[in-house]
């Protein structure tokens, strides 16, 4: 964990420090990645805090798609 913020997808584990997958929102998040093909994001991130009763803005959904297309996109060239 590097910052404040727990990131959508995931909860703090017992000892304060790890970071625990939630598998409910990580599916929710993969089908909202899809949605983004034909919805804006402000759409796709009221669907995603409806569905998993997370909240997340669409500005909030942005930066955590952008930030995972960069991650890969690093990785890439790394190999």
């Amino acid at each position: 964990r590097r910052t404040s913020t727990i990131p959508f997808g995931y909860e703090l584990g017992e000892d304060g420090k790890t970071l625990l997958p939630i598998q409910q929102e990580l599916d929710a998040y993969t089908k909202a990645k899809q949605y983004l093909q034909t919805c804006s994001y402000r759409e796709v991130a009221s669907w995603l805090s409806a569905t998993t009763k997370r909240p997340i803005s669409a500005q909030g959904l942005r930066k955590k798609v952008l930030n995972e297309k960069e991650q890969q996109i690093t990785e890439s060239r790394e190999s």
